[in-house]
């Protein structure tokens, strides 16, 4: 049987993508991966991930991302009826990402604070159907769930230090997008850049 895993990555930043990735493992691997030590990306460092990464890599059958643009994210999130605006736009990249996996069953990370209602409008964007578990923190509780995690996390942060050698002035490589003070600060002096989040709260 073939188990997916979907998470992401980026969503409180107030810059650049949010990327949605999933990761596809023949249930019988499902041990390496939690051998592995596999856990939130958010609770590992920098370099935990990157060494993590290849290793997701070598046991997975299959690796997806979608990366959804900040000016996409700000349609939505500013134009959205209610119940379509950035949880919605979401479930549809993850939609997309789990139809690409071609999973017998998948585990998510609910953006919802509603896991059934999020479940509800994934069924309905997918054209596969495979079978599937909606939890928050899901990415704490099944280790092809935080596989995902790491996955968004290292793809978005290299994309981050790309985005910072066109922007150098506002330190994105440091601190890959949050609204840290230093990010505050670059902002206040330099405005915003084409990569920013106009919907988001940024000063």
């Amino acid at each position: 049987m073939l188990v997916g895993g979907v998470d992401e990555a980026g969503r409180g930043c107030v810059l650049g993508p949010l990327a949605v990735a999933g990761v596809s493992v023949h249930s019988d691997k499902l041990g390496e991966l939690a051998e592995l030590g596999v856990k939130d990306s958010k609770m590992l460092s920098p370099d935990q991930r990157e060494s993590l990464y290849p290793e997701i890599l070598r046991i997975c059958v299959r690796v997806e991302v979608s990366r959804i643009p900040p000016k996409m994210i700000d349609r939505y999130v500013s134009r959205g009826k209610k119940y379509r605006r950035l949880n919605y736009l979401e479930t549809i990249h993850m939609a997309r990402v789990i139809d690409a996996l071609g999973v017998d069953e998948v585990f998510v990370d609910a953006p919802d604070t509603n896991p059934a209602r999020f479940k509800t409008e994934l069924e309905e964007l997918l054209s596969c159907k495979p079978r599937i578990v909606a939890e928050h923190k899901a990415d704490v509780n099944y280790p092809v769930v935080s596989a995902a995690s790491i996955v968004a996390k290292v793809y978005r942060d290299r994309l981050m230090v790309v985005l910072d050698g066109l922007y150098p002035e506002y330190g994105f490589a440091r601190h890959m997008g949050y609204a840290t003070t230093t990010h505050r600060a670059a902002l206040r002096r330099f405005g915003l850049c084409p990569v920013h989040r106009r919907s988001f709260r940024l000063l």
